[in-house]
């Protein structure tokens, strides 16, 4: 290149370069072999960016897909248990109604008039029950049974009978109830010790 075709930019660049020795300085040419390593080099740096880019992408569509499945189940559990609230304050009602029946003596139920409002109740306690059965609540079997803490709380022991087992439940103070597979209330009982 002549003095002549330098252009002003060159001759800027030139200046910055006066004083750097020429060890430094890089004529521009580039080394066969040179050139060669250093695409082998961007190469493995292309394919170790490209394997961390697809190692992203794998574990981003994992989580993903364990988002899905968790907001699935919290989902199936929200339609599954929403009344969960609302049961547990619906069984005071019918353990009312329970006791109610419990406690109407023999003559009111020999009785016409009162033995039609005794059959209303009892007519209200099944259709409870109904709801009950249509939401998936059903009740605890506990007397007679081995308690079983998980589903029975004992609230009191009584000497055992005869024929009866330690541990086995000899009364149900309150029912209780199971919602799907949850529990819903323990059934309170007595039992023998």
């Amino acid at each position: 290149m002549s003095d002549n075709d330098k252009r002003p930019h060159d001759e800027a660049v030139e200046k910055e370069l006066e004083g750097v020795p020429e060890e430094f300085l890089d004529d521009g040419s580039v080394d066969a072999g040179d050139e060669a390593s250093s695409v082998e080099d961007a190469l493995a740096t292309l394919r170790a960016d490209l394997d961390a880019a697809k190692q992203d992408v794998l574990y981003a569509r994992a989580e993903t897909q364990n988002v899905r499945r968790r907001l699935e189940k919290d989902v199936q559990d929200a339609r599954n248990y929403a009344a969960t609230g609302f049961a547990r304050d619906i069984l005071s009602v019918a353990d009312n109604l329970a006791r109610a029946l419990e406690s109407v003596p023999a003559e009111y139920r020999e009785d016409e008039k009162m033995s039609r409002f005794i059959a209303g109740i009892e007519a209200t306690q099944r259709e409870i029950e109904k709801v009950f059965g249509q939401h998936g609540i059903t009740r605890i079997a506990a007397t007679g049974l081995p308690l079983d803490p998980n589903v029975h709380q004992a609230m009191m022991e009584v000497p055992a009978g005869e024929g009866q087992e330690p541990g086995t439940i000899v009364q149900e103070l309150q029912s209780g109830y199971m919602i799907k597979d949850r529990l819903l209330r323990p059934a309170m009982v007595s039992v023998a010790k």
